[in-house]
């Protein structure tokens, strides 16, 4: 996947790749789920599927996401596990994620952006909102 003149510039000025999050849903729309991979890396359904041994997923609708997640197509963001009470959306991240150093990404609008260390992400702010994320390698 090629990274857009944007995407290229927030990773220079933060000094560090930026996280992809994806929000996804089975055909049923029943169970859905908030992936995290690096900006970089293309998302196959069928890897993501594969590796959690469910049935193929693919992009929530527009309006689950701000409905669900508090945001808009493009401003996704982990933090919007804080409005998941109910733990209806599964948090899952890439392992690549888990073992980098920084965890750059959305704040929930699409024009402004943070750096925060990964450990804080897993350790602190995910028990916090009680989400148990699963970990996958893609």
């Amino acid at each position: 996947m090629k990274l857009s003149l944007d995407c290229i510039a927030i990773n220079k000025k933060l000094d560090m790749e930026m996280v992809k999050t994806l929000f996804l849903c089975n055909r049923q729309q029943t169970a859905f789920y908030l992936f995290i991979t690096k900006g970089s890396k293309p998302f196959r359904s069928k890897d993501f599927s594969n590796a959690l041994g469910i049935s193929r997923v693919s992009f929530a609708p527009a309006k689950l996401m701000e409905t669900m997640l508090g945001t808009k197509v493009g401003a996704a963001t982990i933090f919007s596990a804080i409005l998941d009470k109910q733990n209806t959306v599964q948090i899952v991240l890439d392992k690549d994620i888990v073992h980098s150093e920084w965890y750059g990404c959305s704040d929930g609008i699409t024009t402004r952006y943070m750096k925060v260390k990964t450990e804080y992400i897993t350790d602190t702010f995910l028990q916090y909102v009680k989400h148990i994320p699963a970990v996958i390698e893609v």
